[in-house]
């Protein structure tokens, strides 16, 4: 099973329900995990997720650890750029983390489907070369 994590500023939290809403048989077969307001904001929607710690509490930290331990698929982070978050250290030493370690990262809708499809398909991939 994978796990994306989603995580996004209060401005773009409607977007990530209604992106997750619009893709949902995407994800179907994915663990969602989310920082704290992320999470509940996304499970009021009607949506499972894994809560994590809010984000300026720990959460990132926390996705970092998920990061670096090679538990997480993709991060997708919706991030509003007219807003400096007091914790902006954490959220970029998640964003470093993530590049350290390959993981790909969308800040964006689009970019998001796109690493989605790619998720899907590198799994269809992989399930054909084994038979």
């Amino acid at each position: 099973m994978k796990n994306i994590v989603i995580v996004a500023h209060d401005a773009k939290k409607p977007e990530m329900v209604d992106f997750l809403r619009n893709r949902n048989e995407w994800i179907q077969d994915i663990n969602l995990v989310a920082t704290g307001r992320t999470a509940e904001y996304v499970e009021s929607a009607g949506l499972e997720v894994r809560h994590m710690s809010p984000g300026k509490y720990g959460g990132y930290r926390e996705i970092k650890t998920m990061v670096d331990q090679k538990e997480v698929d993709i991060v997708i982070f919706f991030r509003d750029p007219q807003v400096t978050q007091p914790h902006h250290e954490d959220i970029q030493q998640l964003l470093d983390t993530c590049d350290m370690n390959n993981i790909p990262i969308a800040t964006n809708s689009s970019s998001a489907e796109l690493l989605i499809i790619g998720l899907i398909k590198k799994e269809d991939y992989e399930r054909r070369k084994k038979k």
